[in-house]
């Protein structure tokens, strides 16, 4: 996706004539079926207009240039892209970050690589370590850059509102090493600008060099789980980018500070599924047990658990040590943990006194106050619309009360939300859509059609749905799963171990996941041919997500609203006295439709509620 493409000449042409933010905002509405912010317009006006001053200094007119461009399996966009050949003979690609920051706006920030902005209620990257992000995306994703002739890809940052004679923070000999990779230009650098852009494009108009970047394929993108062992025991995987940066940058500093500080820290780390959570939480988690420091990952599920001490191994300073549940830190001593990752956090629990805790960690004390005690640095990772049991009450609200309990100072607790969607194709108007259509969150996204990438279908029965998830599964092992609405009961394997198919519809039948064994479900090959529930899904990533959508909960057209249907669901714990049941089912099949990088497929059981997602599809 791209909302400009054309020569500079064409870029400065629509500029001139006032014209660049309507022709950005038509394009926005027709590929993202939604109107862009008024401020965002706004900004397009007055950056762009700034960026075409620089381009006339340059002296480029029939080079290309992209303007908004998305990166892969985001959507997250680049300001600009500008297309050449340098001075020194080299095809080349400039990506170019626009800021609007002004002296005023930006304060230095005592956490390293991040500086503050007053329209931020947190600390943010420095500009250049944002487009470092960027850059290294591009190259990880896009084939091009690795095939000859070698096209080089620079970036830099415009902030064209700051001076840099004037307190310049963003200057500071601390973001030396950013500033030489990536370079910043200021208010007064227009010709200085122009002249970089001339230096590293004038010398060929670069229309082979876009044709041979818009036509790259797009390498596959990475999965967790696929490179947890080498995340933990070895060196980062993952590039981060925007507030994934801030966040990461702000727990490293933090830990690194409180072994001088007698106070605690308190992260909190907000996002939807597939904003990156659980890939900042087992990055963050490597680089500091690299560097010595005492750190446990800690979470309300045992799938996720399991696996992930599976994963890593006993070589890992011993895995169960370092890979907990939320009710393991009930006998702990005060800030016995340098930090405490509680990644999943929305599935904390009011207290660790439930069935299923080991008796010498029960405890009816508050699970959250259990967790900030025993850290010096807490983490929360969190997403409030992925509760999907009446006891989980994990929310920031009760985060930061218990914070405030321990004596967290308001300046020592940090929340950060993250918005760039990597799951669902990169794709958060899926998300949105789906989000509206369940009635969980409003939004511009009502119907949803193919530029969004997600292959999304309505499956015409349970055998096809299967079919379909083999089918995946034949042209990659462990690519897809099968999920369902917990609405049959769940039986213990037979004495010979095998699984009695309880999961049925019609003439169709398949067995729940191995109840001794249910945390394989989502790695290992029997998986594939039993059916999940969002107990076990939840946390995990598939690149496609089959999922049967039971009968617990309806869209009743007499009613226009959603039904919860308690009498068939299976699901004791989740419906008994829950007043909340509907909203509780409304976030399991949010969970399990959003489970999937490329394709979810659905069966509906009940026929109405198959009509209205068919309504809300553009044909």
């Amino acid at each position: 996706m791209q909302l400009f493409e054309g020569t500079v000449q064409e870029f400065k042409d629509v500029v001139l004539a006032n014209q660049i933010s309507d022709t950005l905002a038509q394009n926005y509405t027709s590929q993202l079926r939604k109107k862009p912010a008024t401020s965002e317009k706004r900004a397009w006006d007055v950056s762009l207009r700034v960026l075409k001053d620089s381009l006339d200094y340059s002296g480029l007119l029939q080079n290309k240039i992209v303007i908004e461009y998305r990166l892969p399996y985001s959507e997250r966009r680049i300001d600009a892209l500008l297309f050449g050949t340098g001075e020194d003979d080299n095809d080349r690609i400039i990506l170019v970050e626009l800021k609007q920051w002004s002296n005023d706006s930006v304060s230095d920030s005592d956490i390293e690589g991040n500086v503050r902005v007053k329209e931020y209620h947190h600390p943010v990257a420095h500009p250049s370590l944002q487009v470092q992000g960027y850059v290294v995306d591009l190259i990880d994703f896009k084939e091009t850059f690795r095939e000859e002739p070698k096209i080089d890809l620079n970036g830099c940052v415009y902030c064209h509102n700051y001076n840099k004679t004037v307190n310049p923070v963003l200057y500071s000999e601390k973001f030396s090493a950013a500033l030489t990779s990536y370079p910043l230009f200021s208010k007064e650098d227009s010709k200085i600008f122009g002249n970089y852009l001339k230096e590293r494009l004038a010398s060929g108009v670069g229309s082979e060099v876009y044709k041979r970047f818009a036509l790259s394929r797009i390498l596959p993108s990475k999965k967790l789980l696929d490179h947890t062992h080498e995340m933990i025991n070895k060196h980062q995987i993952f590039n981060l980018i925007d507030d994934q940066i801030s966040a990461y940058n702000t727990i490293l500093d933090r830990a690194k500070k409180q072994a001088k500080s007698k106070e605690k820290s308190v992260i909190i780390v907000k996002g939807g599924p597939g904003t990156g959570k659980s890939v900042i939480a087992l990055e963050v988690m490597g680089e500091l047990s690299r560097k010595g420091n005492n750190v446990i990952h800690a979470t309300g599920s045992s799938a996720f658990t399991k696996t992930l001490r599976s994963i890593v191994g006993k070589g890992y300073k011993n895995a169960e040590k370092r890979f907990k549940f939320f009710y393991a830190f009930t006998n702990s001593q005060d800030n016995e943990y340098d930090v405490i990752i509680s990644d999943e956090a929305h599935r904390i629990r009011k207290n660790s006194n439930d069935w299923g805790v080991p008796f010498m960690y029960k405890s009816k004390k508050p699970q959250v106050d259990d967790l900030i005690r025993a850290a010096k640095v807490s983490v929360f990772l969190i997403d409030e619309h992925q509760v999907v049991r009446p006891n989980e009450i994990g929310s920031v609200n009760l985060i930061k009360d218990a914070a405030r309990k321990f004596g967290v100072k308001d300046s020592e607790i940090f929340e950060f939300e993250l918005k760039t969607q990597f799951r669902c194709n990169g794709s958060d108007t899926y998300l949105q859509w789906l989000e509206n259509t369940l009635g969980i969150r409003a939004s511009e996204v009502i119907t949803l059609d193919k530029s969004t990438g997600m292959d999304f279908r309505i499956m015409a029965s349970p055998q096809e749905l299967y079919r379909e998830i083999q089918k995946k599964n034949a042209e990659k092992a462990n690519t897809a799963r099968l999920v369902a609405g917990f609405c049959w009961p769940w039986s213990e394997p037979k004495p010979d171990g095998s699984l009695i198919n309880d999961v049925k519809i019609g003439d169709f039948e398949l067995p729940w996941e191995n109840k001794k064994e249910s945390w394989t479900w989502a790695t290992h090959d029997s998986g594939m041919n039993q059916v999940g529930t969002v107990y076990t899904s939840q946390g995990f990533e598939f690149d496609y997500i089959g999922v049967i959508f039971s009968n617990d909960l309806i869209f009743d057209p007499n009613t226009n609203d959603w039904a919860a249907k308690p009498e068939n669901s299976y699901d004791q714990m989740a419906k008994r006295g829950n007043k909340n049941f509907r909203e509780h089912l409304k976030n399991v099949y949010r969970v399990l439709m959003s489970r999937a990088h490329k394709g979810c497929y659905v069966y509906f059981m009940d026929k109405a509620t198959e009509a209205f997602f068919k309504s809300r599809i553009q044909r």
